[in-house]
């Protein structure tokens, strides 16, 4: 069996069998011919044999080698070949039986590969367990596959949709590889993709499948060897390594050595992977944070913005704003920011809830009353409106007051003084009031639930907040915010949303607005046993998912429910809503059959 014997003191006689295609030879523990002589670089040099000669080729393109004392970058070998490899003379034999490994044949040959590989795959797992960077692991995994299998190149091509991206390229010193994608064949890449099975190429050029590939023709391909990295059925990208010297390198050992090496990566690569998603993720949304947050209130479409464009508007004046909208959208943080945004922002913001209060305690939280006028008034009490002055008084749920107390508030409105209960000393307060309400007003009026005169004193400035199923893909940005605030605040481990959660968030209609997003997450985030909330966790499975209907129904729901509105805009007038949307007067006949009853308004009044 071909071997190298060290000669000199340090060698002392030591003989080293070459009993693979690639013998590598340096300083560095993991070489096949390890050196511990002067001047021997880690990666020096490594013996090639390629199906009938065997060649020394350099590694490091600083390190000394000579043949016959003369100094050679690369030469082929002959028996009884006297070689100095930096400070180490050896001798190349191609007869001499080598004591240790090589001696028994070829089954000793294969031992030694497959205990090669073991090492390896045994140093790649043991960093695997530490590592949690995907560019460290990549290379690791590299810099094992590359000197276990020897190849002198390898590539990690990870996948993008459908396009790949080469993530690591590294060489036998463990270099990076520049221009990686020039190095590498599209045909056996596709091949692997398509196939999803790993793969070996003895000899590129004459290979059926792939010699008439320019890229085999053009980068001249020997040995190449390529295998999948798989995760739960899900191809994550692939494994390719190369020599572009030797021919019939590789064989179904080696290809055995990848695909475990691949295994092995892809069950971490997998997890890394997700966290660095959600990394990235995070940045981004601290970045949409920034160019969204208006405040205290996030938002990007249209309609948000035209909101945000009406408050900076109304915010410096003292006018009275009426804030309208769904339950659940965020009337009272559109409130604040107009208190936060005006001259008072440096009183109080003073909130009452209409709806929440017994109707006879109604009138003394807003005004007040002084001891004695009650059973249990013990003690006079100052209401909202003193408790506001020099601030804003904030009337959450306006629609839910009184009519009685209707009257009293449209006074202390109108003329900014209140009186407390039990007394009759009037007071002056300096307040700006901003109400609310999910209620459509003008139908509470023509109901006589509200009064006229009071709802034009609130309603000075209208302010719509669109419902969350409306604004796009805020909702993704709000989750994504709610579960990293709540995450914060609860100690939780949870670091985002799976891909299907966030596809079952956007569909969702969310009638409970950012109320109801904002009480899933924090149900899912007590709950949730995963580091990830999928949509079984937000009770959004497919079922709860708005119901599609045919195209013509949605068209006829979309028709009615527009000419209801412009009828209602219109007060009810017929001929005026037929000229205004373009149809027959007959057309808004049938759909107000269709309604069982008149148009909104009451009766019909023609022109």
């Amino acid at each position: 069996m071909p071997c190298l014997r060290w000669i000199g003191a340090q060698g002392r006689g030591r003989v080293f069998p070459i009993y693979k295609s690639i013998s590598t030879i340096g300083s560095a523990g993991g070489n096949d011919i390890a050196l511990d002589a002067p001047g021997v670089a880690q990666w020096h040099a490594q013996i090639v044999f390629d199906g009938r000669d065997f060649s020394l080729d350099e590694v490091d393109p600083v390190a000394e080698i000579q043949v016959n004392q003369k100094r050679k970058r690369r030469a082929r070998l002959a028996h009884n070949d006297h070689l100095l490899v930096g400070g180490a003379e050896l001798v190349f034999s191609m007869l001499e039986e080598a004591e240790g490994p090589g001696r028994a044949g070829a089954q000793g040959d294969v031992s030694q590969a497959e205990l090669t590989g073991l090492r390896k795959l045994y140093e790649f797992s043991q960093r695997l367990l530490v590592t949690r960077d995907v560019q460290t692991l990549l290379e690791a995994l590299l810099d094992g596959a590359i000197e276990a299998t020897g190849a002198d190149k390898g590539f990690v091509v990870m996948l993008r949709e459908t396009q790949t991206e080469v993530r690591a390229a590294r060489n036998l010193r463990q270099e990076n590889l520049p221009d990686a994608v020039r190095q590498l064949s599209d045909s056996i890449l596709a091949k692997v993709i398509e196939s999803r099975r790993p793969l070996i190429v003895h000899n590129a050029v004459d290979d059926t499948l792939f010699r008439s590939a320019a890229s085999v023709m053009n980068l001249k391909l020997c040995s190449v060897m390529c295998a999948p990295l798989l995760s739960g059925g899900e191809l994550l990208g692939l494994i390719y390594l190369g020599n572009d010297r030797v021919t019939h390198l590789f064989d179904p050992k080696a290809l055995d050595i990848l695909s475990v090496f691949a295994a092995q990566a892809s069950m971490i690569l997998k997890n890394t992977m997700v966290m660095e998603t959600l990394r990235h993720g995070n940045a981004e949304l601290e970045k949409k944070l920034k160019e969204q947050r208006f405040g205290e209130i996030i938002g990007s479409c249209d309609s948000m913005l035209k909101v945000f464009t009406k408050v900076q508007k109304v915010a410096p004046t003292d006018v009275s704003v009426l804030i309208t909208g769904e339950t659940g959208t965020g009337k009272e943080l559109i409130a604040r920011e107009i208190h936060n945004r005006s001259s008072r922002a440096q009183g109080p913001f003073v909130v009452i809830n209409c709806g929440a209060i017994p109707e006879n305690l109604m009138e003394s939280e807003l005004f007040g009353h002084v001891r004695g006028a009650f059973t249990g008034a013990v003690a006079t009490r100052q209401g909202k409106f003193q408790a506001a002055h020099g601030g804003t008084l904030f009337l959450d749920e306006i629609g839910e007051l009184p009519l009685a107390l209707q009257v009293k508030l449209l006074r202390a409105l109108q003329e900014r003084v209140v009186t407390k209960v039990g007394d009759s000393k009037p007071e002056r307060v300096d307040i700006r009031v901003i109400a609310a309400t999910h209620r459509n007003l003008e139908e509470e009026i023509r109901k006589n639930a509200f009064r006229e005169d009071l709802y034009y004193r609130l309603n000075v400035v209208n302010i719509l907040l669109p419902p969350l199923r409306d604004r796009g893909d805020d909702v993704i940005v709000l989750a994504r915010f709610l579960l990293q605030k709540y995450a914060a605040e609860m100690g939780s481990a949870i670091k985002g949303f799976t891909p299907n959660a966030l596809i079952a968030v956007r569909k969702y209609d969310w009638p409970g607005n950012v109320r109801q997003l904002e009480n899933r997450i924090k149900k899912a985030l007590v709950l949730c046993d995963k580091s990830l909330v999928g949509p079984e966790d937000l009770d959004l499975n497919p079922e709860n998912l708005t119901t599609i209907v045919a195209l013509d129904k949605a068209k006829e729901d979309f028709q009615r429910r527009y000419i209801l509105e412009v009828l209602e805009r219109n007060n009810g007038n017929r001929t005026k809503t037929a000229r205004d949307l373009g149809v027959d007067p007959r057309t808004i006949f049938r759909y107000l059959e269709k309604e069982g009853g008149p148009a909104p308004g009451g009766s019909f009044p023609e022109e």
